[in-house]
């Protein structure tokens, strides 16, 4: 199979140097008119050996030759564009403009366009910002929160935009070692994923967040509990900022997952803590709790152990009422996490079964704003900073994400296209064409590591430049002042509505205050929430 996979990749190269070469001979023994298809091939030759030696493009590693087609199209990309959204196509035109757009801020390229907006503006669900007749000018754009609550011993001054979880084995080491070494560069935070910390995501030197799933990698014991020895020796390096406890994910909430034992190398078995040979599963719930009380316990066992460093937790919302019973929890045991991650439906890159990724799960802007509302309905949002997830790509992504409650953004889409991900979609065949979602170790040397940290941290700074250009022309000093009201949406029935109007701050301590209106449900379902218990109080 690797043999038919090199063969299908380098053939066309090949088959030119064949050709240069045959015409030669032709021409040496038969005519003088074979130096014509010679210097044609002989061009092309030249071309599949440039194109293997060169670390700037990852396409043309994999692909000598032929993989200049694709730049032939790309070139032609705006007319192709247009065609797509004269037909009425769907989104797919807006998603191939969120990828141009990291790849531009990537490159160092100019992003401005002619021509306006490519976006429907008088269609249902636009939105935007509105900007001030008074713009302030930011010099400064490198956006920061602080984040740990009253027992957290080492805070952390987090960037605004960071790398959202991908593990090693779903992503390459190349990969993994480009994001790690451009958050190094860029200063900002890399999530580990919960396949463990990999070699690579140390070799960078970048700050880490370290996410620990259902299968405790990196911390379990042989039968695959919780081992809090081995989590401490984990949690001192210095290079792991904070410990995120992953409960849901937006890709495939309230799914587990098996890597096979075929496809567990040496290195993943290491990072992970598995054994070679054996089916590594991924439990769909957490062993070391089972109620909200519970898991609050854990969170601080977590701080403990990490010697205070930051800990908290992400999720993508189902059941609201569940999250809820985290809430009355956190204020019947007093553990509050230093952060909660909104993971949205939408996002995730990695692969997941269709119903799950279509029909499971809640968006991240009705998610983020729930869990925004309930914690100031319980009194405790100024004792908790929010993360968002979920598409996150753009400035205005983050705007978004920000007025509507959060303190800062993850993306791992914007990331994956910074190191040239070109949504081949291919990323569980292990045939990734760019070297970023496969273990083959000849796919992944395509993708070259120092050129392609660089990318990841340029794409992190232009996109923060960005940020404070809109967050200047709204009349604003700090992304962190975007409110509900800073944006306007476009309705079903065409009519324009403020942002505050549908996705508006509910009062502090709504949910304790017997005399307050029962907000879309929320005192019904909070009425129905217990701290020691997932399961619904009736």
């Amino acid at each position: 199979m690797q043999r038919i996979s090199s063969l299908a990749r380098f053939g066309t190269f090949a088959g030119v140097v064949a050709l240069t070469f045959l015409s030669l001979i032709l021409l040496i023994v038969w005519s003088g008119w074979f130096i014509i298809p010679m210097a044609v091939f002989g061009v092309l030759s030249g071309m599949g050996v440039y194109d293997v030696i060169q670390e700037k493009h990852s396409i043309l590693r994999n692909y000598p030759v032929l993989g200049h087609m694709r730049f032939f199209f790309e070139g032609i990309r705006p007319e192709i564009r247009q065609y797509l959204i004269e037909s009425d196509q769907d989104e797919e035109p807006f998603s191939r403009d969120d990828r141009s757009l990291v790849y531009q801020r990537a490159k160092g390229q100019e992003d401005a366009r002619p021509f306006g907006t490519r976006m429907r503006v008088y269609d249902a669900g636009y939105s935007w910002v509105t900007h001030s007749v008074q713009p302030v000018h930011i010099d400064d754009t490198d956006f920061r929160v602080r984040i740990g609550g009253k027992d957290c011993k080492q805070p952390y001054d987090a960037s605004i935009y960071n790398i959202s979880a991908m593990s090693f084995g779903s992503l390459s080491a190349n990969a993994i070692s480009a994001l790690n070494k451009g958050a190094k560069l860029g200063g900002f935070a890399h999530d580990t994923g919960e396949g463990g910390i990999s070699r690579y995501h140390r070799s960078g030197g970048g700050d880490l967040i370290y996410e620990i799933g259902s299968g405790y990698f990196g911390c379990r014991t042989d039968d695959g509990q919780f081992d809090p020895e081995k989590f401490r020796e984990q949690a001192s390096s210095d290079q792991i900022k904070m410990i995120e406890l992953k409960l849901s994910q937006g890709a495939k909430p309230g799914h587990g997952g098996m890597l096979p034992a075929s496809k567990i190398s040496k290195e993943i078995a290491e990072a992970r803590g598995v054994p070679m040979g054996q089916d590594c599963v991924s439990p769909a719930a957490h062993s070391a709790f089972s109620t909200p009380v519970e898991m609050m316990a854990f969170l601080g066992k977590l701080r403990d152990l990490s010697g205070g460093k930051p800990v908290g937790f992400k999720l993508c919302i189902g059941h609201q009422r569940e999250f809820m019973c985290m809430v009355k929890a956190m204020l019947e045991t007093g553990i509050t996490p230093d952060f909660i991650v909104v993971d949205g439906t939408e996002g995730g890159t990695g692969a997941a079964p269709l119903e799950f990724a279509n029909h499971v799960g809640m968006p991240m802007v009705e998610g983020l704003t729930f869990v925004h509302n309930t914690l100031r309905g319980a009194g405790i949002r100024d004792q908790v900073k929010l993360g968002a997830a979920g598409k996150v790509v753009s400035a205005f992504d983050i705007v978004r994400a920000l007025a509507l409650g959060a303190d800062w953004c993850n993306s791992a889409r914007g990331f994956m296209f910074a190191i040239g991900c070109i949504q081949a979609q291919a990323c569980h065949t292990n045939h990734c064409p760019v070297g970023v979602a496969t273990q083959d170790p000849i796919r992944q040397r395509a993708l070259d590591v120092g050129h392609k940290s660089e990318r990841v941290a340029r794409f992190h700074r232009n996109t923060l430049k960005a940020l404070g250009e809109m967050t200047g022309a709204a009349g604003l000093e700090h992304p962190s002042d975007f409110l509900p009201r800073h944006l306007m949406l476009r309705q079903g029935d065409k009519s324009m509505v403020q942002g505050d109007q549908v996705y508006g701050y509910l009062p502090d301590g709504y949910l304790l205050d017997d005399a307050s209106p029962d907000f879309k449900g929320n005192k019904t379902r909070w009425s129905r929430a217990q701290a020691s218990s997932f399961v619904p109080f009736d």
